[in-house]
């Protein structure tokens, strides 16, 4: 691997490890505050709602500038976010804006592994920053369940700045102001990240002409016959995901009787598991054979309805890594595939914009449901049942979908197998 990648796994790690443990945070928050339930269900989906509206410009914006530059001003947004949430703005609205943040990262975050690593080495490439991705959701949940914990809380409440009074009273509030200075560290290293020679595509001067070119790029991808496929798994991937960890918070405390510091535990469990997926489909997966790994999402469904008869934490520990392995399996062959059909019909930035659109329109429409369910009166085991139902029900649509593809379309099917096989051994 190139030196720069290293650099943009550090950016990443620690952007996304302040994500992850500003959630518990504002989870926490809102429980202190006394919100209802599906207020901090609705967290969720509040990230996601810039993933799609800004879906069509924040790709070309990527595709426009240095994506390391992309990647700085983006992380300055989420601190605008923090800050919100530290002085008085309601959570909701204050993850949202880290949320705007992190819509625009996300493009230049995986576009710049396109341009900065040829074919050969994506899924390895995906491997790693996934792999490394999920080991900053473990390591953010752990670390925010444990600044919101009584014991280290009152430790760091203790802390006094000489004349300036920080207004930093409550768990929740000490555990955003610490994690400001996490984005910080990853804005540092947004800085030290190479150009990489790429050509920038300059944006219009109407903004709105990218509206049009972006549902252009959206149907394109829909209609390849291996686009399609890898975007279809990717975005149901994500959209139960994204959920699933409020679900785990939600399951922790009805079945086992947890808190949040416990519950956040349990998050990261699910995350040692995906990482060990991730890291595995990296070394022993290649880009050709990614619908391969189509049945593991079938599994993953089927485990999910299991889970709501366990109520012992020895056995939901290592049950939740199975779970999160299998996903991890999927998911990183998958993301690479599309990338690679993405970066060759439309440009990274733009791909990747548009499969952040379909992935987080996914956890937003399934996190506006399940915060709706929830304020209604359904249980956590109510939403496993559902999400694990939905996750076996489409994976296995998603299957004879290919299926039928490779029937009809065989020709077409076999050269861009043919081409990704190509590319792997010799890009």
């Amino acid at each position: 691997m190139k030196r720069g990648f290293y650099t943009i796994m550090s950016a990443q790690f620690f952007s996304s490890l302040a994500d992850n443990a500003l959630f518990v945070a504002a989870v926490q928050l809102l429980r202190s505050n006394g919100a209802p339930e599906w207020q901090q269900a609705a967290l969720v989906p509040m990230f996601a709602l810039f993933y799609v509206v800004l879906a069509p410009f924040v790709g070309a914006a990527a595709d426009a500038l240095p994506k390391g530059r992309v990647m700085l001003l983006s992380n300055s947004i989420k601190i605008f976010g923090c800050l919100m949430m530290l002085f008085g703005s309601h959570p909701l609205l204050a993850y949202g804006i880290v949320g705007l943040g992190a819509a625009a990262y996300s493009p230049a975050k995986y576009g710049i592994l396109t341009e900065l690593l040829p074919a050969s080495q994506l899924v390895k490439a995906n491997g790693w920053i996934e792999g490394l991705t999920i080991a900053s959701i473990i390591l953010g949940v752990l670390l925010g369940g444990q600044l919101v914990s009584p014991a280290v809380a009152v430790k760091l409440l203790d802390w006094d700045f000489p004349v300036i009074d920080t207004g930093v009273d409550t768990a929740p509030e000490v555990a955003i102001f610490i994690l400001i200075f996490v984005y910080f560290l990853a804005a540092w290293f947004n800085t030290r990240i190479p150009l990489t020679g790429v050509p920038m595509r300059a944006l219009p001067g109407n903004i709105l002409t990218l509206l049009p070119d972006f549902w252009h790029c959206n149907s394109r991808l829909w209609r390849d016959r291996l686009g399609q496929i890898s975007l279809a798994t990717t975005t149901l991937f994500w959209g139960v995901s994204g959920n699933l960890r409020f679900m785990v918070l939600a399951w922790a405390s009805a079945a086992l009787g947890y808190g949040v510091t416990q519950a956040s535990n349990l998050v990261g469990v699910v995350a040692i598991g995906t990482a060990i997926g991730a890291i595995a489909a990296s070394m022993r997966m290649r880009l050709h054979q990614a619908t391969q790994v189509i049945p593991l999402g079938i599994g993953m469904g089927v485990l999910l309805l299991l889970l709501n008869f366990i109520n012992n934490v020895w056995v939901a520990a290592p049950f939740l890594v199975l779970l999160g392995a299998l996903g991890g399996f999927l998911v990183v062959p998958m993301n690479a595939l599309l990338q690679h059909r993405g970066h060759n019909l439309m440009g990274a930035g733009r791909s990747i914009a548009v499969q952040n659109f379909n992935e987080q329109a996914c956890i937003l429409g399934l996190g506006g449901l399940y915060s709706l369910s929830t304020g209604v009166g359904l249980s956590a085991f109510g939403a496993i049942t559902v999400f694990g139902l939905m996750i076996a029900g489409f994976m296995q649509l998603i299957k004879r979908w290919h299926e039928t593809n490779c029937r009809k379309h065989h020709a077409e099917v076999e050269h861009l197998l043919n081409l990704a096989r190509h590319d792997n051994l010799h890009g």
